[in-house]
């Protein structure tokens, strides 16, 4: 858990990510993880979602710690604002509409399960974020994402279109991982 200071130096960086990709051709901010608190050098995963009022505008991460928490939110930032195949670039009079969430993940786990309706019946609605994995495609969505769906049914069916399934399929090969998120 990240105390206030170390929050809001994680929200600066993002927006000086953004606005730094804004003025440099899209070009990533390079952050010293030394300067910063030691829990945000930690080594942690993290989603950047940009929304322009309730539309997305780009959402981008990592589901795997690979550099500090800082640097990653940095990274992310930039990719959700400027490289997010879904959307165009952001331009630099969208910059002061938009919001911004940051999710800081957990490490993800396996959730074997031994049949859809075992998933269905043992999603926790509003904390699960789940990564499902099957034939080479893989697709997650994060926990926030319980707030635009009224049903795990609906959760999974959307979580298998997005992997590029059909809705309705189902196969004991497919592999599922759950993590959590601290969102801020």
């Amino acid at each position: 858990m990240l105390n206030e200071s170390d929050i809001e130096q994680l929200r600066r960086t993002a927006w000086d990510a953004i606005e730094f990709g804004v003025c440099n051709s899209h070009r990533g901010l390079r952050v010293k993880p030394g300067e910063y608190s030691p829990a945000l050098q930690s080594r942690a995963a993290s989603f950047v979602t940009l929304r322009d009022g309730e539309a997305l505008r780009g959402c981008m991460g990592n589901l795997s710690a690979e550099t500090s928490l800082v640097e990653d939110v940095a990274k992310n930032a930039n990719n959700a604002a400027f490289h997010d195949p879904r959307f165009d670039p952001v331009r630099p009079e969208e910059v002061e509409r938009l919001n911004l969430k940051l999710s800081v993940l957990s490490k993800p786990e396996p959730f074997p399960v031994d049949s859809e309706a075992d998933l269905l019946s043992r999603l926790q609605p509003g904390a699960d974020g789940i990564i499902l994995k099957e034939s080479g495609r893989r697709a997650t969505f994060l926990p926030s994402v319980w707030e635009m769906v009224s049903t795990p049914a609906e959760f999974i069916a959307q979580l298998k279109r997005k992997a590029g399934l059909p809705e309705d399929y189902w196969s004991d090969t497919i592999e599922i991982q759950r993590y959590h998120a601290d969102e801020y």
